[in-house]
């Protein structure tokens, strides 16, 4: 009854009864199973100083139990969920010891033991921000072949510890792996951010541009439990990228995703800012008439939106509508600077034309 009710996530009914059964004259056997599922409903209440304190009792009257190694890997656990991350790691690697001791039938508990007490270690230097030691954890578990290995999250955050530590080769090899190995996976937008962001770091521009079309033309219900995802993670790339080469004054090419920014969403607070960005772009690419119309298309969502634009889409609509006067003005005294040139070029020319017969 009480695993039941741990099982249907019911620990505070599950409780009473072990603590019961724990105070009872049962066999030893009995208060065992008890006990270790008595550390497992209590940590289930999130009571997790509680439950270490009955893990150690446990390891106090059992210590050579064939579960000792089990009980120092959620030991390690708790640690971590506490914060307590070098803690935690001490514990983890105590199941490494204590798990040699384990008699040779109880070899594939071993194995499987050690391999998720490696995950874990990953897993905390990886929580820990720690992201050099947790890429060489996540590349020696890529190596394991165990059918049970949770292969695409470790992939997944090997790809973006390697990003994060900048070895961008490497991060490039392993997201290129992951996207081809597992198409599917939800964290298939993400792994082309971080893919994008090292071509990019790497100068290798072009191929930076490629994955972020790519990643712009791809579904947002491709992903299947959150669509959403998709959508974040397509802006992120593409706006960052974008900014990126526009500062670098690679304009054609900020200017070709910009472009495909703002067919993501139809909303104004995603596509005014994205369209003021275009015609910012505009203006340094030399075309006034451009930059016009892009401004002018800003403005008319100003009074679609009417009183219901927030504060931030204000101050762009004001952004917008200064940069289309000031374009507007350059535009009109470089046609009058070039009217005048052309007004005072004839009189120039017949005052050299007279100089040349006056002095032969």
């Amino acid at each position: 009854m009480a695993t039941y009710f741990a099982t249907m996530f019911q620990p505070e009914k599950a409780e009473p009864l072990l603590v019961d059964l724990l105070a009872s004259d049962m066999p030893e056997a009995i208060q065992r199973a008890a006990l270790f599922e008595l550390g497992t409903v209590v940590a289930d209440e999130n009571d997790l100083p509680r439950a270490l304190s009955i893990y150690d009792q446990y390891l106090e009257r059992w210590s050579g139990d064939v579960k000792a190694p089990e009980i120092l890997l959620r030991q390690g656990q708790l640690f971590r969920r506490m914060g307590l991350n070098d803690m935690a790691l001490g514990k983890f690697y105590s199941v490494m010891t204590a798990a040699l001791s384990l008699k040779g039938d109880q070899l594939e508990y071993y194995r499987g033991l050690v391999l998720q007490t490696q995950v874990e270690i990953a897993e905390t230097h990886y929580l820990a921000g720690q992201f050099a030691d947790a890429a060489d954890f996540y590349s020696r578990l890529l190596l394991n072949t165990v059918p049970a290995l949770n292969r695409s999250q470790i992939q997944f955050r090997l790809v973006r510890s390697l990003a994060i530590i900048g070895r961008h080769e490497s991060a490039i090899a392993e997201a290129k792996d992951f996207v081809i190995h597992f198409p599917d996976a939800d964290q298939v937008p993400e792994v082309r951010y971080y893919l994008a962001q090292s071509l990019k770091a790497l100068g290798q521009n072009t191929e930076a541009l490629q994955e972020v079309l790519l990643c712009l033309r791809e579904q947002k219900g491709k992903t299947r439990q959150n669509p959403e995802v998709w959508a974040y993670w397509q802006q992120r790339v593409g706006n960052e990228i974008a900014n990126q080469l526009f500062r670098e004054g690679d304009y054609i090419n900020s200017l070709l995703i910009y472009q495909s920014l703002a067919q993501l969403d139809n909303s104004a607070e995603w596509q005014v800012p994205v369209n003021y960005q275009m015609g910012v772009t505009y203006e340094k690419l030399a075309q006034p008439q451009k930059a016009v119309e892009t401004y002018n298309s800003i403005l008319a969502r100003q009074t679609e939106e009417g009183t219901n634009a927030s504060s931030a889409l204000q101050a762009v609509f004001g952004m917008a509508r200064w940069r289309l006067n000031f374009v507007q003005w350059q535009t009109n005294a470089e046609a009058i600077d070039h009217a005048m040139m052309q007004t005072i070029a004839p009189p120039l020319a017949l005052t050299t034309n007279l100089q040349s017969t006056l002095n032969p």
